[in-house]
């Protein structure tokens, strides 16, 4: 088999392994490989280690691998750093999980072994997402991959406890957090998912201590009576004026609370009576502050009630309190009625269990000055969102920031470096483990049982995957970055956190553009998830229709700022342009087998023509790059290599690799691949390893890699506009002489005489002419020759452009009385369709009954006999006369 030899048909299974290894071995993703070039950098959004690549993944890496590319060819020094997120919660339910199918749990264990359980799940994960990134074509640098708890960010994350806790943006308090029952632990705001549920609003009768009334309180969680510690009103409201300052005896229980005032009271809602339990709700937690009330936690972390509650509910799960409380309510006569409400439940975003408002001891980060300097930064342009409408997501959380909670109750993750002293009771962190208290010398310490958020070390990925806090070479020459490709839906857990991380810790913002991808649906608009069944496995697109694909189809179909709909068949449109590049490029690289290519390309009309199309088509793409748009890169190389270098430019080349001089055929072979070239690099980040295993075919390209030449530039010499305007013409001279035919039912095989008549005016004569045999090839004519009279030929069809008419000479061409015979019984069964069709749409018992489908189908029919029509007696009406 020679060098340039393809198979008949494009299976990418054949060489996209045999690619990658190539690309890896030449250490083509290696920012070195550019040493000379301006950095490009971008960091990956690290997926979790125990999760497998979904459709956002394939989207997210897809339009990241295209930026890669594009920017390495362009010659700048391209780092994209790989890595994975060890998912504190995500990590500790699947080990916890698989515990839990051994009868275990992590208890059993013991914590230094469950973590040694915990890395070993780790690693298996591991290998198969990173595997997964090689098969989409990731062109990462893997020699610099990271994991948010390795050594180096381990120690970048201690170095940020410490010096948050030193510049006093880090505090430990006992607040009201976001608890999750079932993960054991608090949560961040932002890391609670909100929906509606259908519930009720109890009423529940107050009587006053003294017994001489009683307030009608009402409430969508009255198990939570047991912490009430007043009664609040609205101090405005002349309805309880005269009550406030009295004491209310709380149902089930003997204890009374005051009635207080306070303006946060809703005087439309309910009864206008709001119980307070600050240990359970984060806006009665902030009256009881106002109020300096007590707080009364009533749950255990794993959402039982306890000892605080009366002996009869003691040990329930909060849910099953619920109903035996009411029970008891309705049984004493305390509960006047309830009454459908809808209410706002927050929901854990990893276990989608209902939140518990919970009173516990956690760390927290001062948000507020850090927030301050992030919103500057984009308000002095340091920052750029693509969209953006994205910023004022950004700059809305900025402004109404509260503070982080960032203590997690597990096992995984990055320890909190603080110990405790038994004997002063007093704090100590520090960056390495301590043995002794540093305020009292005492050796009777305990570090801090908890470990810290997730994003916490994911806040710092920009710059501690670069070594910080050593001032590392990686460091100086890499960071800050350049671009950041990431979802809508971590704006606040990630990217504005990674701004302010930047800004606090090195001065810099980690990036300037945020590109924000769309969000994957299916066909129908619904968010693809598990629970609906719609989710599309990215590695199936690649086992069926190859990377390629995948990849532009995302990026064809990506518009910004809109969300991205789509099904299995959707990748089609991928492989099929794959299937066209490869057949195109066989095509040409076939002809090697008889013509001998030359040392230099030498470049006639045409082949400038085409040159300078792609020369447009550069200019193109470097601003759709400048400003992210991938669905106009997308359709810019679709469009001139469908249209522009297959349509024309190869079809009108076959005059040159078929002519009787031998000379002429290497000429025109030596050019188009030359020009193949420029055209493979044009679409090598959209389609990678097909344009490098084609590249790889070419005559003198074996031993190089396309991956590493230049990406094709706009030239001003290149520039050719009146070549180009001459084509236009060509092109729509040669499209009208193929439409004339089809209009009128001439059949391909069939070769039409053609003349041209020029006014006298018109400039492009002299080139037209010099293209007869170009026009005779693409409209399939057996002869062009130039039309000198005032009127038109006898028993012709024409068409008019601007300067020129053109004229297919029929006489030869049809028998007319059989042609006439032949359209009139078309027109005749057209009718019968309309008819039918008609007939159908008058019904009213069918536009009843049928699906609406069916009733389009029809209307659908009776458009298409509409215009057959039109078409087929104008064609009669030609033949008369």
């Amino acid at each position: 088999m020679k060098n340039h030899d393809m198979p008949k048909n494009y299976a990418p299974k054949e060489f996209e392994e045999r690619i990658y290894k190539k690309w890896m071995q030449h250490q083509a993703f290696r920012p070195e490989i550019m040493s000379d070039g301006q950095p490009f950098v971008m960091v990956i959004p690290p997926p979790n280690v125990t999760g497998v690549l979904h459709m956002g993944h394939g989207l997210n890496n897809s339009l990241q691998d295209i930026l890669a590319r594009y920017h390495r060819m362009s010659g700048r020094a391209t780092l994209w750093l790989p890595g994975t997120d060890h998912a504190g919660i995500a990590t500790q339910h699947v080990v916890e999980r698989e515990l839990h199918a051994q009868g275990k749990d992590r208890h059993d264990l013991g914590r230094e072994k469950f973590i040694e359980e915990t890395w070993r799940v780790k690693e298996r994960h591991h290998k198969v997402i990173i595997e997964q990134l090689k098969k989409i074509g990731s062109s990462c640098d893997w020699s610099r991959e990271r994991f948010t708890l390795d050594e180096g960010l381990s120690a970048a994350v201690r170095h940020v406890f410490v010096t948050l806790y030193q510049r006093d943006l880090l505090y430990q308090g006992k607040y009201l957090v976001n608890w999750c029952t079932c993960c054991g632990t608090a949560l961040a705001d932002d890391e609670v998912e909100y929906h509606d549920e259908e519930g009720y609003l109890y009423h529940l009768r107050y009587i006053l201590e003294d017994g001489s009334g009683e307030l009608i309180v009402a409430t969508t969680r009255p198990e939570t009576i047991f912490g009430d510690v007043a009664v609040a009103v609205h101090p405005e409201d002349t309805r309880y004026a005269h009550l406030i300052g009295k004491k209310l005896r709380l149902p089930l229980q003997d204890r009374c609370v005051p009635i207080i005032a306070d303006s946060y009271v809703d005087r439309e809602f309910g009864t206008a009576c709001l119980k307070i339990t600050p240990a359970h709700d984060i806006n009665d937690y902030e009256i009881g502050q106002r109020h300096n009330l007590p707080s009364i936690n009533i749950m255990n972390a794993n959402g039982h009630l306890n000892e605080e509650v009366p002996a009869p509910w003691r040990g329930l799960p909060i849910g099953q309190a619920r109903s035996s409380v009411v029970q008891a309510l309705e049984r004493e006569g305390l509960l006047t009625g309830k009454t459908p409400h809808q209410n706002r439940v927050g929901c854990c975003y990893r276990c989608d269990t209902p939140i518990q408002p919970y009173l516990s001891k956690q760390w927290f980060v001062r948000m507020k000055p850090m927030a301050e300097k992030a919103l500057c930064a984009w308000q002095s342009g340091e920052i750029h969102f693509y969209p953006k409408r994205w910023e004022n997501t950004y700059r809305h959380w900025l402004e109404n920031i509260r503070d982080w909670c960032i203590s997690r109750q597990l096992w995984w993750g990055h320890r909190i470096p603080a110990w405790h002293c038994a004997f002063c009771g007093k704090i100590s962190v520090s960056k390495e483990d301590l043995t002794q208290c540093s305020h009292c010398g005492s050796t009777d310490i305990i570090q801090d049982p908890d470990v810290l958020d997730t994003w916490f070390s994911s806040w710092l990925w920009p710059f501690s995957t670069m070594g910080w806090p050593e001032k590392t070479d990686d460091l100086k020459k890499y960071y800050p970055g350049n671009t950041l490709v990431t979802a809508y839906d971590i704006i606040f857990f990630w990217v504005a956190r990674m701004i302010m991380a930047g800004l606090e810790f090195t001065g810099r913002v980690p990036f300037h553009d945020i590109y924000i991808t769309p969000l994957v649906r299916d066909k129908q608009g619904r968010k693809m998830s598990k629970s609906l069944g719609n989710g599309i496995d990215p590695l199936d697109i690649v086992d069926e229709y190859g990377a390629d694909a995948l990849k532009f189809t995302i990026a064809y179909l990506s518009s910004q700022g809109q969300d991205l709909p789509l099904d299995h068949d959707s990748f089609k449109l991928g492989s099929k342009f794959c299937n066209k590049i490869w057949n195109a490029s066989r095509y040409l690289l076939m002809n090697l087998d008889n013509i001998p290519v030359q040392e230099k390309a030498r470049y006639n009309e045409l082949d400038h023509w085409i040159l300078a199309r792609l020369n447009l088509a550069a200019r193109h793409m470097s601003k759709a790059f400048a400003e992210y748009r991938f669905d106009d890169m997308g359709h810019v190389v679709y469009d001139f290599f469908w249209n522009d270098f297959c349509d024309w430019y190869i079809e009108a080349s076959k005059l040159g690799l078929y002519s009787d001089n031998a000379q002429e055929q290497s000429r025109a072979l030596t050019a188009a691949l030359a020009i193949m070239k420029e055209t493979l690099a044009l679409l090598h980040p959209f389609v990678p390893f097909l344009s490098e295993e084609i590249y790889s075919k070419i005559p003198g390209c074996a031993e190089s890699l396309l991956i590493l030449q230049p990406y094709p530039v706009y030239h001003e010499n290149r520039h050719e506009p009146e070549l180009l305007q001459q084509f236009e013409i060509l092109q729509q001279l040669i499209s009208g002489i193929r439409t004339l035919r089809s209009e009128n039912q001439i059949t391909p095989e069939k070769r039409v005489k053609v003349t041209i008549a020029f006014d006298k005016d018109f400039l492009h004569q002299d080139f037209i002419k010099s293209c007869f045999a170009l026009i005779v090839s693409l409209a399939r004519c057996e002869s062009v020759e130039i039309w000198a009279e005032n009127h038109a030929p006898e028993q012709s069809l024409s068409f008019h452009l601007d300067g020129c008419r053109a004229y297919i000479l029929m006489a030869d061409l049809i028998d007319k009385e059989a042609e006439k015979a032949k359209t009139r019984k078309e027109i005749e069964k057209m009718r019968a369709l309309l008819a039918g069709a008609e007939a159908k749409l008058a019904n009213e018992n069918f536009l009843a009954k049928a699906a609406e489908s069916a009733v389009q189908k029809e209307h659908a029919k009776k458009q298409e006999a509409l215009h057959a029509l039109e078409r087929l007696q104008i064609y009669l009406d030609k033949l008369n006369n």
